[in-house]
């Protein structure tokens, strides 16, 4: 009976074993801002707003003339209510358009964002893939989420060996 009881305790244990799975984590956000593309990236995209923000300026700068000429000749009295009417209609048309452009200034932004960035973020999932493929890692969670993970047992840092695989 002893010796049934042993061999019941070890084949479970080596069942147990066998199934056993292996966890990995990593700070994907950390991860991706520690990249030298990312850094080339954000710089070529801080170019590119700057041009589109310099555009939206000019616009603001020409709406706050044409507002203070307009205030002024209020104030002088030497408009006609009509033409007055008129110019404050103009002026509101104008604060419209630049607050339609600095919207539009954040979807392009945003766009380019994406397109700079997506063959990055492609390049280090791939990373991770292979280095959970080569350890043998059941999955790999991203630490950078906010109460993704609430509990880990067992689970490795994987950052370093990515970062490897990456060259950084």
């Amino acid at each position: 009976m002893k010796k049934i009881f042993g061999v019941v305790t070890v084949l479970a244990l080596t069942v147990s074993v066998g199934f056993a799975q292996k966890y990995g984590h990593l700070n994907f956000g950390n991860l991706l801002s520690e990249m030298p593309e990312v850094q080339s990236a954000n710089s070529t995209l801080e170019t590119y707003q700057e041009g589109l923000i310099a555009k939206g300026e000019a616009m603001a700068k020409e709406f706050q003339t044409e507002y203070g000429q307009f205030a002024a000749a209020v104030q002088s009295g030497t408009l006609s209510p009509v033409e007055q009417q008129k110019q404050q209609e103009a002026l509101e048309e104008k604060q419209n358009e630049i607050i339609s452009y600095e919207q539009l200034i954040q979807q392009q932004v945003q766009g380019k964002r994406a397109e700079l960035l997506q063959p990055i973020v492609a390049k280090v999932e791939k990373a991770i893939a292979d280095v959970a493929e080569e350890g043998g890692y059941y999955m790999v969670f991203d630490t950078s989420v906010f109460n993704a993970i609430l509990f880990a047992e067992e689970s490795e840092d994987l950052t370093a060996q990515v970062k490897a695989k990456l060259g950084i």
